[in-house]
């Protein structure tokens, strides 16, 4: 968020707050951070923030039809294309793992990065193209409904601590009646996490007299697997000793499934913009019209069905981050492929032919970038045309150093880009 959040995160009293509005940079800030549980505030307002997975997953899908178009045009075997599907999962998985790793002893085998997300569902949003729109839309209210029935049926246990997995009632994570099954890690998907995440890893048994009474006190806050002998492939991938006790944001790894009908919606979204049955305008108007629709049905849904949570990526939440999405869509279908803006998406042509590479290195190098780019070569520059106060971590360096590192990366880009090497899977 270009350092927006962490600037608005200076103390109140301090200095650069007697020349900028407080209250203001709080409100921007919003938008540039993730709330702690429900995401939809009054009628229908959403943190930017909150949208931008959504976002990454509306577009893999709207670009799913037009890259199956062209393999068919190929005259490709269907056996390929679904090899391909098949292969650019596992990568993104395995991606999603290997930056949620670093800091941990060994693979840390969790799911909820984004690319790891994708990769969950890529391959069977696959299996919809080419079906037809009823099958699609079939699979679509199947997912929505069924993973709305898994949830509902299966509500916290009677005695639920939910201070032991960082649930708070005061942060509106803990809900009760008809959305309690909706809680934070006080659902079926962080208890299926609890079973399949310690499978995963090898954490010590506890040892000692008192051994049966730890693994019992542990039961609640810090589960362990059963201790397996780390032997052959277990060695080499789920050595992991750490236990998992749960997310502390909440996230599970079977957001995956509610997310593949994010995705659904962009297949349906990016036939519509592949179909020559309408004309320009006419596919700007029914997006708009689908993202209406979306929208209402999100905001119902949120108040009679199931809460509006992106971190459990709730089925209501799919509908009311979906109209956004494609209303993001419809906006830029009409600046850049109806009106004459298109030299507008210049920049974000550039960052979309690396959009993996842009999103690792920002995950993987930003603190090096920062350290040994931006502050050793570029610091008096930065401070001679922002003013000296531009890097001061209690006046604009938040926002400063960010930005200089994305410029930085974005420049990395704009190289690959002028050299067609891009990085695809």
């Amino acid at each position: 968020g270009f350092g927006i959040a962490g600037f608005a995160a200076i103390p109140e009293g301090s200095e650069v707050w007697q020349v900028r509005d407080y209250a203001f940079w709080q409100r921007v800030a919003f938008h540039f951070e993730h709330p702690d549980w429900v995401s939809l505030f009054g009628r229908c307002t959403v943190s930017f923030w909150d949208l931008i997975q959504p976002a990454f997953m509306f577009m893999v899908g709207v670009a799913m039809p037009f890259s199956y178009a062209r393999r068919s045009a190929q005259s490709q075997s269907s056996i390929r294309p679904a090899l391909h599907a098949l292969w650019r999962s596992l990568v993104l998985v395995l991606l999603g793992v290997f930056l949620s790793s670093p800091g941990h002893p060994a693979t840390n085998w969790v799911f909820p990065n984004v690319l790891a997300q994708i990769g969950l569902g890529y391959f069977f949003v696959y299996l919809c193209l080419g079906r037809g729109r009823v099958f699609q839309y079939s699979v679509l209210s199947a997912v929505l409904l069924g993973y709305w029935a898994l949830f509902f049926f299966n509500p916290p246990v009677e005695g639920w601590d939910s201070a032991a997995v960082n649930a708070s009632e005061e942060r509106g994570e803990v809900f009760h009646g008809r959305f309690a099954a909706w809680s934070k890690n006080g659902n079926i998907a962080h208890d299926f996490d609890q079973w399949l995440l310690l499978k995963l890893r090898n954490p010590p048994p506890a040892v000692g007299d008192d051994a049966d009474s730890n693994a019992d006190s542990n039961a609640d806050s810090e589960p362990v697997a059963d201790a397996v002998p780390l032997t052959g492939v277990r060695r080499w991938f789920f050595s992991n000793p750490e236990p998992y006790p749960f997310n502390s944001g909440g996230y599970t790894t079977l957001n995956f499934i509610p997310s593949t009908a994010t995705t659904l919606l962009g297949v349906l979204c990016g036939q519509l913009l592949l179909s020559s049955s309408y004309s320009a305008w006419k596919r700007f108007l029914l997006l708009v019209a689908a993202g209406a629709v979306c929208l209402v049905a999100g905001v119902l849904a949120h108040h009679t069905v199931c809460p509006v949570v992106k971190r459990i990526w709730t089925p209501s939440w799919v509908l009311f981050s979906g109209g956004y999405v494609i209303w993001m869509l419809a906006l830029f279908y009409l600046l850049f492929d109806i009106l004459p803006f298109r030299i507008l998406a210049w920049p974000l042509v550039v960052v979309g032919a690396n959009s993996i590479m842009m999103y690792m290195m920002g995950q993987l190098w930003r603190g090096w970038v920062l350290d040994k780019i931006v502050r050793l070569h570029f610091t008096n520059m930065i401070e001679s045309l922002l003013g000296p106060h531009a890097l001061a971590a209690d006046w604009y360096g938040p926002i400063t150093e960010k930005t200089a590192a994305f410029v930085v990366f974005w420049l990395v880009a704009f190289w690959m880009y002028r050299n067609r090497y891009l990085v695809r899977i």
